[in-house]
């Protein structure tokens, strides 16, 4: 199913059929950079490499949005790797909680962090924190965390207040985001739902090195390899990075890197990724995407895959919680949502526009794909309901 915009007055037919199929070209394109059709098997640390970061402030949609990449893989595998390191969630892009392969983590907040943290020091003053607290609660982080061990978000923020650093209110929170951005912690192995936090440099074991240069080239070449196509300001935008150092980054990488021009405007991309499109049948594709996935907030401008008209639907209210996505060729074509308590086998959908009976049936594919996931069967009827 293909959501087409309306025509606006006065604009020629031409145009919007012109834009229409541009758009459908970007989104087939993205399909395929992000893994989302024809992935192959892989582990979960190949999938986080190949994306670069992933967000993942919901933790559960980000373990799913991992699974759906690797053909094959389990929940469990997931949880496996974030228990032995291999993958690490912490706030390297935009403040934000991603998932990053462990030796990756530390190179990306070398180019992040201080944009980052100046963006929150309003916030931090407001609070009453600055550089004085910040310090003596990494010296408090160091000393209670140093030989390998892992403390649960409550119990770091006991030994803060301990120390005489008053944790409530979002304090707590600022300071152990700040700890993050400043390298000395990263989240650790979970510990049954509870997040651990640990120390960044035991943690990851093998981290990687770049100059500044290096690492700008780097970011640039893996973020349009895993995202593209995309322009330069969705590369800026997603690491809060200024267009000169995405331009510079561009120098270093440009070079492994192909262009399309859509509409007047430039967008990279592997340069494999056409010839690897062709044959994959994108047209026919049902997925079932999470919540914040990269498939969406992965980019600046996001007009190419959902359709503005359809915005509050995916975030009701602009209060940047996204629903669940159910993407239909390459479009978003409407939401999901799982049960709860006794009706956690089922799962509702709700399309925004009415869904033909193949693509009803291939969504139940991949609702069962979900539920091998998970471990578990999805039992239930798939409630359908267009508003």
């Amino acid at each position: 199913m293909l959501l087409v915009p309306r025509r606006q007055v006065g604009t020629p037919l031409i145009q919007v059929v012109r834009n229409k199929m541009a758009d459908l070209r970007l989104a087939h394109l993205r399909l395929l950079s992000q893994r989302i059709i024809s992935s192959a098997t892989a582990t979960p640390v190949v999938v986080a490499r190949s994306m670069l970061a992933m967000q993942a402030q919901d933790l559960s949609a980000a373990k799913w949005a991992v699974g759906l990449r690797a053909a094959g893989i389990t929940s469990g595998e997931v949880d496996a790797a974030l228990s032995d390191g291999t993958l690490v969630r912490s706030w390297p892009m935009r403040g934000t909680l991603h998932i990053t392969a462990a030796e990756d983590l530390p190179w990306i907040l070398g180019l992040t962090s201080a944009r980052t943290i100046a963006s929150a020091r309003k916030r931090h003053a407001d609070l009453g924190l600055d550089g004085r607290v910040f310090e003596r609660a990494g010296e408090v982080a160091q000393r209670h965390l140093t030989g390998g061990k892992a403390l649960t978000r409550e119990a770091l923020l006991v030994e803060f207040q301990r120390a005489g650093i008053e944790p409530t209110g979002q304090r707590g929170y600022h300071i152990l985001w700040r700890l993050a951005q400043d390298g000395t912690i990263c989240c650790g192995p979970p510990h049954g739902k509870q997040q651990t936090f640990v120390l960044l440099d035991e943690w990851v074991k093998h981290p990687r090195r770049y100059e500044r240069e290096e690492a700008l080239g780097e970011l640039a070449r893996r973020y349009f390899e895993g995202h593209g196509p995309a322009t330069e300001r969705d590369l800026a935008w997603w690491a809060k990075l200024t267009l000169n150092d995405v331009r510079i980054g561009l120098a270093v990488a440009r070079g492994r890197l192909a262009a399309i021009t859509v509409d007047g405007e430039k967008y990279l991309m592997s340069d494999a990724a056409e010839e690897r499109l062709s044959g994959v049948a994108v047209a026919k594709s049902v997925v079932l995407l999470p919540g914040f996935d990269e498939y969406l907030l992965g980019y600046a401008d996001r007009r190419a895959v959902l359709d503005p008209a359809y915005s509050q639907r995916i975030v009701p209210g602009g209060n940047g919680v996204f629903a669940p996505m159910v993407v239909v060729n390459g479009r978003v074509a409407g939401t999901w949502r799982r049960g709860t308590g006794k009706d956690e086998s089922s799962l509702t959908v709700e399309p925004f526009e009415p869904m033909s009976r193949g693509v009803a049936t291939k969504l139940h594919r991949a609702v069962a794909e979900y539920g091998r996931f998970l471990g578990t069967r999805l039992r239930g009827e798939i409630v359908v309901s267009a508003e």
